[in-house]
């Protein structure tokens, strides 16, 4: 399906630290190009002049995914620049590190917002764009944490509705030529499992 990631339409959102950036690179480096979203300029920014000084081709969209008009701004942003999206990266999450008891109701609306909502509105807008073409693929990041690893309540209440999601999501969109799938994974090897999982649905068509 993907034939290669050549001129392939990227859209990562959080794209600007952790595996979010490290994907925009590597997707910089295998010809596609990225769409790197973050709320916040200074690191998305930086990862765009490097896929670009490297001889990729990258743009960064400043956008708050947890607003419906910060994401509509997003998708019609990459269509105008790009003419469509070809693959949906939901990365973009918070976590702030306060434990259930002395959490408040600002912060555990904020993770919510931005983790669950957030990929759903991306989802949403993107599936719609996907849906017409009658192909794409989105992805879910969900960051599973080891045994000795510890989440605080929002943050995990968070991972479990994106595979909720993730699943209602498959269902409503395969139908369409829409693949959606999950990733529970940490560090690089998040890239390695992307890049061999598009590469399983390219040998499948």
């Amino acid at each position: 399906m993907m034939k290669g990631f050549k001129d392939k339409v990227v859209l990562i959102t959080g794209a600007g630290r952790g595996s979010g950036r490290n994907l925009a690179l590597a997707f910089g480096q295998s010809g596609a190009i990225v769409a790197a979203n973050d709320i916040s300029p200074v690191n998305v920014e930086a990862v765009v002049d490097e896929i670009n000084r490297q001889g990729g081709h990258a743009k960064a969209y400043i956008e708050d995914v947890a607003k419906k008009l910060g994401v509509q701004n997003i998708i019609k942003q990459v269509e105008d620049d790009f003419g469509g999206i070809d693959i949906l990266i939901n990365h973009a999450s918070v976590e702030p590190h306060v434990p259930l008891l002395d959490m408040d109701e600002w912060d555990w609306h904020r993770v919510l917002d931005v983790n669950l909502t957030g990929a759903f509105l991306m989802t949403q807008s993107a599936g719609r764009v996907m849906r017409e073409k009658g192909s794409g693929v989105i992805f879910f990041l969900i960051t599973a944490p080891t045994r000795d690893e510890k989440k605080e309540a929002a943050f995990v209440a968070t991972m479990h509705g994106l595979r909720g999601l993730a699943g209602q999501a498959a269902q409503e969109l395969s139908p369409h030529g829409v693949h959606v799938l999950t990733i529970e994974s940490q560090g690089r090897e998040v890239v390695e499992k992307i890049f061999s999982l598009l590469d399983s649905l390219e040998e499948a068509e």
